[in-house]
């Protein structure tokens, strides 16, 4: 019975490739993550809960726009409740030119005036969440330019067949911008967005992990509705859910602009 059990169990288990069947190298999966459709435009509504290790919650709401240019990737994110956050923003200019070092504004409202995101603080932590600057800019795509990739093999994350990639900062500038040593990334093999990311210290240490839940496709396009991360060193966490999600949105090009950072959302 124990060989019966043993035959079942085989036939049951996900249809993985072969030992003997080479595996798509760390980039290319690389590149069809970020080949995968994410829509010219979108506009969502986010719910942020940052959790204490107690259990403790604060919760917050935010609007983003994100609208194509070309290659050219632009986003804007302000914060809507509690009043104390309210009209926080965040510009990015995500540029295709790997040459080109992508910018971003922060913008403090009760300083009234926007500062630039310096390359060298990317990797810090963005307003008090477990995510980075470079987390919130990349969302779902992952970087050529600052990683070396390589596969290292398969797994399965809630049910659904994973490549697993590891990636490791081109050099020690870009992994002290960056603010860790090594990431270790789960794709779906079938859908090719990310399910879970493991971080690492450059001191092998682990830091951090971010998991996508609550993939559907919105307007037929592949979505993750939540994300959370956690800090391994604190047991602090962050979560992200997303709502109102509308990929067929207008957003005019003036809406990307230190100007509208102060002007605040759109009504």
């Amino acid at each position: 019975m124990r060989w019966l059990a043993l035959a079942i169990t085989l036939v049951a288990a996900p249809a993985f490739a072969r030992a003997d069947q080479a595996l798509p190298s760390g980039e290319e999966i690389a590149r069809r993550v970020n080949a995968r459709d994410e829509g010219e435009s979108v506009v969502r509504t986010w719910t942020m809960e940052l959790i204490e290790k107690d259990g403790s919650t604060r919760t917050r709401t935010l609007r983003s726009y994100r609208r194509r240019f070309g290659d050219e990737k632009r986003s804007v994110l302000f914060f809507e409740d509690p009043p104390n956050v309210k009209g926080t923003a965040l510009l990015t200019f995500d540029y295709a030119d790997p040459a080109r070092p992508d910018d971003q504004w922060l913008y403090l409202p009760a300083l009234r005036k926007s500062r630039r995101v310096a390359l060298s603080d990317r990797g810090r932590a963005f307003l008090g969440t477990d995510f980075s600057f470079e987390d919130v800019k990349r969302e779902t795509q992952l970087s050529l330019r600052d990683y070396t990739w390589r596969t290292v093999g398969e797994e399965s994350v809630d049910g659904h067949r994973c490549w697993v990639i590891e990636a490791t900062p081109v050099d020690e500038r870009v992994a002290r911008e960056l603010g860790h040593g090594r990431v270790r990334i789960r794709v779906d093999a079938e859908i090719w967005i990310p399910r879970f990311a493991e971080y690492w210290e450059a001191d092998g240490t682990p830091q951090k992990t971010i998991r996508l839940a609550d993939v559907a496709q919105v307007q037929e396009i592949w979505t993750a509705q939540r994300i959370d991360a956690e800090n391994l060193a604190t047991g602090h966490r962050t979560t992200l859910r997303f709502r109102d999600i509308d990929y067929h949105a207008a957003i005019a090009e003036e809406q990307f602009s230190e100007a509208a950072l102060r002007r605040g959302a759109p009504p």
